[in-house]
């Protein structure tokens, strides 16, 4: 995955943005709702040559993730039980990153209220 498709299917989810709270090196993708506070589902330096991107993962789909495929890690400055570093440059399909990525987002919009889930349109919680 490049970092333009990194970067565009970050930002198609429901109330995503990007911010950069760390420097102009660092796209944070965020995600708010109803003018709540703004949750971080994604952390990528999209000019960097070997492009990845820090996802947040349920501890023990993280620690299979990491058994099964080299190209993902405990997420570099990251709380390694819930964040994955992913390598875009590797082996690894586009459409699983796109569901990692995914997978990051629903569980940061699973912690927001029932309001702002409402607002976003999401409606995984009830389908998952």
């Amino acid at each position: 995955m490049d970092a333009e498709k990194l970067q565009k299917t970050c930002l198609d989810l429901p109330g995503a943005f990007e911010d950069f709270p760390f420097g102009p090196e660092a796209s944070v993708f965020k995600v708010r709702a109803a003018g709540g506070p703004a949750k971080m589902f994604a952390l990528a330096d999209l000019d960097h040559p070997k492009l990845s991107v820090s996802l947040k993962c349920e501890p023990a789909l993280a620690e299979q993730l990491r058994a099964a495929h080299p190209e993902i890690a405990g997420a570099y400055h990251m709380n390694k039980t819930h964040w994955n570093g992913v390598d875009c440059t590797g082996n690894l399909l586009d459409d699983m990153i796109r569901d990692m990525i995914e997978d990051s987002y629903d569980l940061v919009v699973a912690s927001l209220t029932r309001r702002d889930r409402e607002a976003l349109g999401w409606s995984r919680l009830a389908q998952g």
